[in-house]
């Protein structure tokens, strides 16, 4: 494929990622009051996120090994990603999340150049975890 062309598909990729991006306002009316559920790109499920109002959150990690206990946590906008903090957990965990077709897909800020984005699924059951409050 001729240089130019991989370049202009390139642009034309990002452009239209940039116009699905979806700002914090967008994703706090798209999540509030629902369960996301992160897929790894390879379909397996990576963990789930239950959204409370006041930009709340109860998550609970896909690893067998983890407790059923839901993190505390909250997330703010940072230069137009989505960051999550929670409690007893290191670091803040930024995404760029936007809609693809009917769906939504995010992507680490801090992954590799050539990582594919999860899918983010709505799903039919509530989050199962014990949590401070009824997940």
């Amino acid at each position: 494929m001729p240089m130019r062309r991989l370049l202009a598909l390139l642009l034309l990729s990002s452009t239209a990622q940039a116009e699905g991006l979806m700002s914090a306002e967008d994703f706090e009316a798209w999540s509030t009051g629902q369960t996301l559920d992160y897929y790894f790109p390879d379909g397996r499920l990576w963990g789930s996120e239950r959204h409370l109002p006041g930009r709340r959150t109860l998550d609970a990690d896909a690893d067998p090994n983890a407790t059923t206990t839901c993190r505390e946590g909250h997330w703010f906008p940072e230069d137009g990603a989505i960051c999550f903090v929670y409690d007893g957990y290191d670091g803040t965990h930024c995404w760029r999340f936007w809609r693809d077709g009917d769906g939504v897909t995010a992507l680490s800020t801090t992954g590799a150049p050539d990582d594919a984005p999860y899918k983010v699924v709505i799903p039919a059951s509530p989050l199962s975890c014990l949590g401070p409050e009824a997940c």
